[in-house]
């Protein structure tokens, strides 16, 4: 039988289970049962709804500065799936992917596994097989149900808690964060970087006995000029370099990964200077990533309305412009209305797009959402990201800036088009 193709066992997988989404531990928990597979070293995993990503590239980006070998899962991928499994910063090669899905079929005898499960389990295969000294995990969409939560994690880290995949979590952050939660552990550190979390977060916390330990009260931060201080229970730091991802709030997420170095210091050990040197060295694409050359272009995906509120902060600390153009796009099961109303006022002109797929909203309905929360604004309509692109980079002038923003697909297309024109 010929070898499958990276491409073709990604065709493969989404064929595998009927639905794209599907929560639930029990598929994951037999198929992890029967590979038979174990990790020595500690696993950290973090959940939220906002700056998982890039609190898991600050977890790996110190871990490499301090001269461990580390593996990072994360998810979805923007241009190449072997986005999703890092080794020391760097993606994993075809042939390893390739490798870990023939043994998950192998191991999954008939089980049906989402696209997300599947992947979560071959990058299971691929981290035992080799000699780390610690994983990092992303959890996906929730937490308690999530593939990702099948893997006992040493530490949790939860992120901020906003309202986003309301069909699967629940439509207010009580639930929501309920649902995040699910991946504290009994005994062990739960750390939490959201300075407001829900109650429901608290009191899992307590209910499991799990070690909770919230910013602002166990553990955070003072933010200086070009540097910042940090404090937990390890004790303070003074004079650490910034992160290198754009907007005040990285400091909270940094904050997270230092208190959770604290939590798992028998285990692993992390010098301040390795921490500065981490955090500096930090890029994350399609986080408020401007792109060299005129007209500015930035890369964001934001795709929920606190991520959006954050983008909209970005923008005004960016400086002036003669003119902004949108390029927006999301998928139809996101809170459109929500990041039209945090963006109003933020754009000369909205140039919508429709995303395809079964999840993609058509350009038409988000046009709706942006004339609703913006009155007045120029609104044209395209097919695709990288027509609605093109139109605006044609517009723009070498003092003007154009943002790419609403869903991972969006910024993936434009990304695409810019490579490959």
């Amino acid at each position: 039988m010929k070898e499958r193709t990276l491409s073709e066992w990604l065709e493969y997988i989404e064929r595998v289970h009927p639905k794209s989404i599907e929560l639930g531990l029990d598929r994951v928990l037999e198929v992890k049962g029967r590979l038979g597979l174990s990790f020595a070293g500690p696993i950290v995993a973090v959940a939220g709804t906002n700056g998982k990503g890039s609190t898991c590239a600050m977890l790996e980006a110190i871990l490499d500065a301090a001269g461990y070998r580390v593996g990072l899962y994360t998810s979805p991928h923007l241009l190449n799936y072997s986005e999703r499994v890092r080794l020391n910063g760097r993606p994993v090669d075809a042939a390893a992917l390739c490798a870990a899905f023939e043994r998950v079929e192998a191991a999954r005898e008939g089980v049906p596994l989402t696209y997300f499960e599947f992947g979560t389990l071959a990058a299971w295969v691929i981290f035992a097989g080799l000699p780390l000294d610690a994983l990092v995990l992303e959890v996906g969409m929730g937490g308690r149900l999530d593939a990702v939560n099948a893997f006992d994690s040493d530490c949790a880290v939860l992120t901020s808690i906003a309202i986003d995949h309301t069909d699967y979590l629940g439509e207010t952050r009580e639930a929501i964060g309920r649902e995040k939660a699910g991946i504290f552990r009994a005994g062990r550190p739960a750390i939490v970087s959201d300075p407001d979390p829900p109650a429901s977060v608290i009191e899992h916390a307590r209910a499991i006995g799990a070690d909770l330990q919230c910013i602002g009260r166990d553990f955070g931060y003072l933010a200086g000029d070009g540097q910042w201080d940090f404090w937990g229970r390890g004790g303070r730091h003074a004079g650490l370099a910034v992160p290198g991802l754009r907007g005040a709030f990285q400091l909270r997420n940094a904050s997270g990964c230092l208190a959770a170095f604290d939590a798992l210091a028998g285990r692993l050990t992390v010098g301040m200077n390795e921490v500065s040197k981490g955090l500096a060295s930090i890029e994350l694409p399609a986080r408020f990533q401007v792109l060299p050359g005129r007209p500015a272009v930035v890369l964001d995906v934001a795709h929920n309305p606190e991520a959006a509120a954050v983008l909209a902060q970005n923008l005004a600390d960016m400086g002036r412009f003669r003119q902004t153009y949108a390029v927006f796009g999301m998928l139809r099961d996101k809170d459109a209305a929500g990041v039209c109303q945090a963006l109003k006022g933020r754009f000369d002109a909205w140039f919508v797009t429709a995303l395809g797929g079964e999840r993609g909203a058509g350009a038409g309905r988000l046009a709706e959402a942006v004339r609703a929360a913006d009155a007045g604004a120029e609104v044209e309509l395209f097919e695709s990201p990288r027509s609605a692109f093109a139109a605006a980079t044609k517009r723009a002038g070498q003092n003007d800036r154009i943002i790419v923003f609403g869903s991972f697909y969006t910024v993936a297309d434009v990304m695409a088009a810019r490579a490959h024109p």
